[in-house]
């Protein structure tokens, strides 16, 4: 058996992990960012390596140190409470999201009960009356782990697709 057999998973789990991620991606949407936390897992990894731009056949094009976001559920936590008073001034006026989950596939890990989602996603977000939105490509791998009848995420390392983000913050959730 070759090791992408071997690591193959059965339909149903597939469409159990990507219909979790779609709703994980709609809480944010919605901006139901208490929600969105219960999504997480207690020991969460949230990570953003920086993108840079090397010339030749570099060694690297993600920051090997360096990150955008490096969160655990603490953090995050802080960064949620944080929009829900008046003093989160890169969010006035909130984002406007539109979090595009796409070619998700899905395979076994090394630990029992837990899955890495690969996916696509594409961020649409708009602020406020502003004409030009502010769009994000991006590669992620989530850790999806299995959590009673459902699922919760234990780790997100996504990358964005350009190494100057045409936005004034990053502010959203990724």
């Amino acid at each position: 058996m070759t090791s992408t057999q071997e690591s193959r998973v059965d339909r149903e789990t597939v469409l159990d992990i990507t219909e979790f991620l779609y709703r994980e991606a709609l809480a944010l949407d919605e901006r139901r960012f208490r929600d969105w936390l219960d999504f997480l897992a207690e020991d969460i990894r949230y990570e953003v390596p920086v993108r840079v731009t090397r010339e030749g056949l570099a060694d690297w094009e993600l920051a090997p140190t360096s990150r955008i976001f490096d969160d655990t559920k603490g953090t995050l936590e802080v960064r949620v409470r944080r929009l829900e008073t008046d003093f989160a001034w890169a969010e006035q006026p909130p984002s406007r999201t539109r979090h595009f989950v796409t070619n998700v596939v899905v395979d076994r890990t090394e630990t029992d009960g837990e899955y890495l989602a690969s996916s696509n996603v594409f961020i649409y977000r708009s602020r406020g009356d502003d004409p030009n939105p502010s769009l994000y490509s991006l590669f992620r791998k989530d850790t999806i782990r299995r959590k009673g009848d459902g699922w919760e995420l234990a780790r997100r390392w996504a990358a964005l697709d350009q190494a100057l983000i045409n936005a004034h913050n990053m502010s959203i959730f990724i």
